[in-house]
């Protein structure tokens, strides 16, 4: 029971993501956290997941188009030495997911470097020019108070589509 003359106090509440200031969020897309079965690898259950919409819809929502194949997509490619398109053609050619895992694995190379991709994939906008661009991005979605929280791309993702609150 508080004592009279006790203070009341208030601590705000994080802020959230303005609806709508980073364009459409596809929340059914997996966590940016989630490895993909077969290989261990971080971002391709997201990859595939963007593929298999464009396959079904005919395209992704502008917010997400505009890094379809390039952004995080285009690096994991470029980690295994391949275009972000062969991937793609891979999802709109197979019927099941085994078949995409069976074809994934004949285009990987034999040693994926799993750990140092997925090492390299969490600490995405840690250097201070990527720092600034989840400042802007963060004060753009009306949320500079979080700026010491989201530490990196990835968590920004995650933020967005409302995984981290």
């Amino acid at each position: 029971m508080r004592g009279e003359g006790t203070p009341t106090i208030i601590f705000p509440m994080p802020s959230k993501p303005i609806p709508g200031s980073s364009g459409e969020v596809l929340t059914s897309l997996p966590s940016a956290y989630q490895p993909h079965a077969a290989t261990g690898l971080l971002h391709l259950p997201r990859f595939l997941a963007k593929c298999h919409y464009v396959k079904t819809h005919g395209a992704l929502p502008a917010s997400y188009a505009k890094n379809y194949k390039r952004g995080m997509d285009r690096f994991l490619c470029l980690h295994l030495g391949l275009d972000p398109a062969a991937v793609e053609k891979i999802v709109f050619e197979s019927v099941t997911d085994e078949e995409i895992d069976a074809k994934l694995k004949a285009l990987f190379p034999a040693d994926v470097r799993a750990a140092k991709w997925n090492r390299d994939y969490v600490q995405k906008g840690m250097t201070p020019s990527g720092r600034e661009f989840l400042k802007e991005a963060l004060t753009n979605m009306g949320c500079a108070d979080r700026v010491d929280q989201i530490a990196s791309v990835v968590d920004l993702i995650e933020f967005d589509e409302g995984r981290i609150e």
